[in-house]
């Protein structure tokens, strides 16, 4: 997927680095640089969105580091991703203030984390100055790190730890390993883009071979436009297809590295040739620019988590006009908690138990006009239905053109007793093929509860099928989650998927 715990600290004492794993520096150092010749440890995935290999992760993750007297092995595919975000990397928080380094220059006028990126000063081509952020909005002025290939890793390292510039000191936000990390980025891994990206930012590589390629590793997450998942807003929506030609040198770094804190798949891990790279940039630059799907369903799931506000702490004002669902706050404000994830509120699932609301559902809103349907959004039908003050246009519309067109009644795809009607064998191929790179083969690899009362996949498809369906079909909010319906997953796809997910376990 491509796209836009905090690491042990470093504390310098005279030549000592200190910390759970107390190694002298200058043994580091020499065994870093003996790592440079050193075979690489396997990083990430071997298949297209295949989960990564837990003894690779285990290898060069900061807790996994070796023991005193051994080489610290360094990863050059995990530091190609620290250079993008660290710290989506290493689990810590974004910084919020700027870099130190940040202030010696004016000519770019961002602030707080991105100014901690990497490839903020020394840009996405490496170059820094003198390449493709030599002018523009991203221009600092900075030297970039491509000429610093050649160099000991030593020298790489001391400029990480500060040794050059204190002000270019990450040793308190980067643990040993990931400064390993990204000294062998440097040293091993970094490419001068001009052989694949000519003056006029387009690909020198064969389309018709990048197809070829994309459709076996890419599509699965990113559908066959490139349009599954939204790297940017509803109202500024960002796909592939905007990346390969606007940025063609992030997207080489994000296909050969992958993105920071996703399970994509490294070019590198694969042993992609740099020709490889350039076909599958040559054809992303032909991809849709159009959404697949519009976003509504999403924010009919959980809006704010698509809007970045914060969560409501009132309830709804329609909430008072009930009294059998006892939820109260946010829960109160989600569509989804009055029309159900069947879109048939008090005449579906929501029509007993502890939902119960009363609500009609928004299945029969399809017949009505798109002004008719902003009518009950904006408030103008009913003031206290009005989500204006919460959603932008653009949202609102989005919201409405789900209701009118994207949805559709599920309940014909689960049988009476609960049970999907489709082909779990089926199923089992479209689960390992998109969905078990995020969520394990078991399911069981990211738990939506905790740990007194898990929730994983199977405990959704066995309890809540209809809202597995929803989420299949439209993604997680908040989550590079593909949309089923953008990866063009018909009722049937989604039958023998909820079969198949039916059968894992559920705690």
């Amino acid at each position: 997927m491509l796209r836009s715990k905090e690491g042990t600290a470093l504390n310098k004492t005279n030549t000592t680095l200190t910390g759970p794993r107390s190694v002298p520096a200058w043994l580091v150092i020499s065994l870093i640089v003996v790592g440079c010749g050193a075979p690489e440890v396997a990083p990430g995935p071997t298949g297209p969105a295949g989960p990564a290999d837990e003894t690779a992760v285990a290898a060069t993750s900061p807790q996994a580091s070796a023991p005193v007297g051994l080489a610290l092995a360094g990863d050059p595919q995990r530091g190609g991703q620290l250079y993008d975000t660290w710290w989506a990397v290493t689990e810590a928080e974004a910084p919020t203030t700027d870099h130190p380094l940040w202030a010696t220059q004016s000519t770019n006028t961002r602030g707080g984390a991105d100014t901690w990126r990497c490839k903020e000063c020394h840009g996405w081509d490496y170059k820094g100055a003198d390449g493709a952020y030599g002018s523009g909005s991203h221009l600092t002025g900075f030297t970039g790190v491509l000429a610093s290939a050649a160099k000991p890793a030593e020298e790489i390292l001391a400029a990480m730890n500060g040794g050059t510039n204190a002000d270019h000191d990450f040793s308190a936000v980067m643990g040993e390993q990931e400064l390993a990390d990204l000294s062998q980025f440097v040293t091993q891994s970094l490419i001068d883009d001009k052989a694949l990206i000519d003056d006029k930012k387009a690909s020198t590589g064969n389309p018709a071979d990048g197809r070829t390629r994309y459709e076996e590793t890419c599509a699965s997450c990113h559908g066959p436009g490139g349009n599954a998942i939204n790297f940017g807003s509803i109202g500024e929506p960002e796909f592939l297809g905007h990346v390969a030609p606007d940025n063609p040198w992030e997207f080489v770094h994000k296909v050969r590295f992958g993105q920071p804190g996703w399970p994509m798949p490294s070019a590198i891990a694969n042993d992609w040739a740099e020709s490889d790279v350039a076909d599958v940039l040559a054809y992303a630059q032909t991809l849709d620019t159009e959404p697949a799907v519009s976003g509504g369903a999403q924010l009919y799931d959980t809006w704010w988590a698509v809007t970045g506000a914060a969560a409501p702490t009132t309830e709804q004002p329609l909430w008072a006009t009930q009294t059998t669902n006892t939820r109260g706050g946010e829960e109160t404000w989600r569509c989804k908690e009055c029309h159900g994830w069947d879109y048939k509120g008090a005449d579906g699932a929501y029509g007993s138990g502890s939902h119960l609301t009363g609500f009609t559902g928004v299945l029969g809103a399809a017949s009505l006009t798109p002004d008719a349907i902003l009518a009950w959004l904006d408030g103008r039908t009913n003031a206290k239905h009005d989500f204006s003050t919460v959603m932008v246009p653009a949202e609102l519309n989005a919201l409405a053109t789900f209701v009118q067109k994207e949805t559709a009644d599920v309940t014909s795809l689960v049988g009476a007793d609960g049970k999907s009607v489709g082909d779990p064998v089926v199923g089992r191929e479209i689960f390992d093929g998109t969905c078990a790179a995020c969520h394990g083969k078991d399911g069981k690899k990211r738990n939506f509860g905790d740990d007194k009362e898990p929730e994983y996949v199977g405990t959704i498809a066995v309890d809540n099928p209809p809202e597995f369906l929803h989420k299949a079909q439209f993604g997680q909010p908040g989550e590079p989650m593909p949309a089923g319906k953008a990866l063009g997953w018909t009722s049937q796809d989604l039958a023998d998927l909820l079969a198949y997910a039916q059968t894992l376990p559920t705690e």
